[in-house]
Order: structure tokens, then C-alpha cells, then sequence
């Protein structure tokens, strides 16, 4: 039987046809434009539509990458929660610094962010936790995040344990589980144009506010 053959990676190619992105619809405010962006990723009904894929690297710049899901959104910056004890939270107490990209395939859009990623307040890590469906709670209390397991049946022991463990009571946050904000030193938006002439408005962030530019794609 003759092996199944690789597809060929270089010929796989999409026509982009959004109508773009000029200045005057991104505005001067990124959070305003992301948020507008977000609607109309739900509204689009695309799949995990706060879906982010969050960089960051350890002590000696060797870079990790993985997906997190958008769960707050202001002028300080984009919220995630996780296990504290993490690999992306070990990372983040030795390099405060990261950077993540939103990408809504179907509307040819993504949209990318960096700066600080500081731990959220207890209080509000509290309430985020509150609003969680109950099996997530427990599988954030049960789940050693990043650190080997033999098996899934242990896994989903440790599960059972903490279910059977909060049976009759509410579940509090963990100690070891938590949010970040990233800041947000830039903004840049990316809109898929038709023969690859992308628009990319780029905004920085600097003492006297949001400085914006286009950058050539």
C-alpha cells in the first residue's frame, strides 16, 4: 500500500475580500474598534469567538504559545484566568511581558496585543470564579495544570475526589488559581484585502495617549 502522500502545503492559498479598514472607521481609541470587532465576531456566530492565542516566554527569552479564552476587557487591558502554577504563570513571574492575537478567520480579521501581563485583583478573581459552571470549578480545583498525570483515570479521579469533597457546599477559588490583565503597550488591527494588500492599523500607547499608524502589509 503506497503511503498517503503529503498535500502540498505551498499551493494551498485563500482570495481575501473584505472591503478594509480605513482611518476613520478605526478611530482613535483601540479599545472602542476591538470591542466593535468582538460584537461582530459573535454576532458573525464564529466559533469561540474570544479564542486568543497568549505568547510568552521564560527567563531566557525561549518563547511558549498556547490558546486562552478573553474573559474581561477595559482600558487597563485584555483578562485571562488560569492555574497560577502554570507553565504560562511560571513564565510570567520571571518575564512580566507577553503577547496575544485574536483571529476571526471567516471575517478575514485578527487583531494582535502586547505589553505587561500583571496578576488580576483577589477580589476580582473571585467573582470571575463565582460566575463559572460548576464542573469547571472543580476541574480548576482538581487539575495540577502543566505537571504530568499517569493516566486519565487519575486524572478524573482527582476530579471525583473534589467533586465529592464540595457535594454539599459552594466551591472557593483556589489559592493557586487566578487571573492577568495584559496591557496594552500596542494594538494592531489586520484586515484581509484582495491580492495580499492587507490593511494593519497599528496603534502604541505613550504618555500623552494612542499614537496611530498604517503599516504596509
Amino acid at each position: 500500500m503506497r503511503a498517503m502522500e503529503s498535500p502540498d502545503l505551498a499551493a494551498i492559498r485563500r482570495e481575501y475580500t473584505a472591503r478594509g479598514l480605513t482611518e476613520d472607521e478605526a478611530g482613535d481609541d483601540p479599545l472602542v474598534l476591538l470591542r466593535r470587532w468582538i460584537d461582530e465576531a459573535v454576532a458573525a456566530g464564529i466559533d469561540d469567538p474570544s479564542a486568543m492565542a497568549l505568547a510568552t516566554a521564560d527567563a531566557r527569552g525561549r518563547p511558549s504559545v498556547r490558546t486562552v479564552l478573553l474573559k474581561g476587557l477595559d482600558i487597563d487591558g485584555a483578562v485571562f484566568y488560569t492555574n497560577l502554577e502554570s507553565r504560562k504563570s511560571r513564565e510570567l513571574n520571571a518575564n512580566p511581558h507577553a503577547a496575544a492575537m485574536l483571529l476571526w478567520r471567516p471575517l478575514q480579521r485578527q487583531v494582535r496585543i502586547e505589553g505587561p501581563a500583571l496578576p488580576v485583583s483577589d477580589d476580582e478573581a473571585d467573582r470571575y470564579f463565582a460566575s463559572r459552571p460548576r464542573g469547571a470549578q472543580i476541574s480548576a480545583a482538581a487539575s495540577h495544570q502543566s505537571e504530568p498525570i499517569g493516566s486519565r483515570d487519575s486524572l478524573e479521579r482527582q476530579y471525583t475526589e473534589v467533586e465529592r469533597a464540595h457535594a454539599s457546599g459552594d466551591i472557593a477559588r483556589p489559592t493557586f488559581w487566578g487571573g492577568y490583565r495584559l496591557g496594552f503597550d500596542s494594538v494592531e488591527f489586520w484586515q484581509g484585502r484582495p491580492n495580499r494588500l492587507h490593511d494593519r492599523i497599528l496603534f502604541v500607547r505613550g504618555p500623552g495617549g494612542w499614537h496611530r499608524d498604517r503599516l504596509q502589509p
